[in-house]
C-alpha cells in the first residue's frame, strides 16, 4: 500500500518533468512526511469548461489525499480511500467513473513501508531514480455544507492506485504504488480515454516498478515529524 510519502519537488521541478501547462492553487511546501487527509500536489488533464470543444489542459493542482466519491454523504470517508485496488478500479462504484474519466499521477520522492520484523513494524523508505509518477484517481465533491457561492464548495480528492509487490519489495509489504513510466503518461492523463476496457488494458502494461528500499528512523511513524532527517538511512 501507500500510507505515507515524500513530496519534495518545487512547482517549476513539477512543470519541467510533467510538461504541465497551468497551475492551480497555491503551491505546497516541501513535505517529507506526506499523510492520508493532507492536501498534496497531483498532475491531470482537463476540458475547460468555457471551451467544450479545445484540447484538455495539463494542470498542478492541489487535492486531499483520501477519494471522497460523488454520492458520499460526508468527507469521512475519504480517510479510508487513500489507496485502490489497481485489479478492481474498473469494477467497483466507488472507483469505476474516475477510472473512466478523471486518472491522475501523484508525484513524489518515494514512499515509506513498514516490515513486521520480530514483533515490530520497522520503516523503509522507497524510491528510484527521479521523481516517481503514481498513479490515481480524482474525484469531484460537493460539500452540501456549503453555499453555492462558496469558492470552496466543490472538494477535490485523490486515491494512488497500488498492485501486488515485486519479489524484491514483497518482504517489506504485499503491495506497491503503481508508477506509470514516462512513454505512458500521457495516455494514462488522457481524459478522452474512458472505455474501461482501455484503462485496463494500460494498467496491464505497467511494468513493476524497480524501486531502492532502505532502512529509516522511527520518527516517520509520527505525522508530527517531518524534516529531511526523516530520509536518513539508519547505521
Amino acid at each position: 500500500m501507500c500510507g505515507r510519502y515524500a513530496s519534495t519537488q518545487s512547482d517549476s521541478d513539477l512543470r519541467a518533468v510533467f510538461d504541465i501547462a497551468e497551475s492551480v492553487g497555491e503551491e505546497l511546501p516541501p513535505s517529507y512526511n506526506v499523510a492520508p487527509t493532507q492536501t498534496v500536489r497531483t498532475v491531470l488533464e482537463r476540458i475547460p469548461k468555457d471551451e467544450p470543444e479545445s484540447d484538455a489542459v495539463r494542470q498542478l493542482r492541489s487535492v486531499r489525499w483520501g477519494l471522497i466519491p460523488s454520492w458520499s454523504k460526508d468527507a469521512k470517508i475519504g480517510s479510508r480511500m487513500i489507496n485502490a485496488r489497481s485489479e478492481t478500479i474498473t469494477e467497483k462504484p466507488s472507483f469505476k467513473k474516475a477510472a473512466s474519466k478523471r486518472r491522475c499521477i501523484v508525484p513524489a520522492d518515494g514512499y515509506y513501508e513498514w516490515e513486521k520484523r520480530d514483533g515490530a513494524k520497522v520503516p523503509y523508505f522507497l524510491h528510484a531514480e527521479g521523481v516517481l509518477a503514481m498513479a490515481g484517481l480524482y474525484e469531484l465533491w460537493r460539500d452540501p455544507t456549503k453555499a453555492d457561492d462558496d469558492e470552496d464548495r466543490w472538494v477535490w480528492s485523490v486515491t494512488v492506485l497500488t498492485a501486488p509487490a515485486a519479489d524484491a519489495l514483497g518482504h517489506i509489504h504485499d503491495r506497491s504504488p503503481v508508477v506509470i513510466p514516462e512513454n505512458l503518461r500521457d495516455d494514462w492523463l488522457n481524459p478522452s480515454i474512458t472505455k474501461l476496457e482501455s484503462v485496463q488494458d494500460m494498467l496491464a502494461t505497467i511494468p513493476e516498478p524497480r524501486l531502492l528500499p532502505y532502512e529509516v528512523g522511527t520518527a516517520v511513524n509520527s505525522v508530527r515529524n517531518n524534516s529531511p532527517e526523516l530520509l536518513n538511512p539508519v547505521a
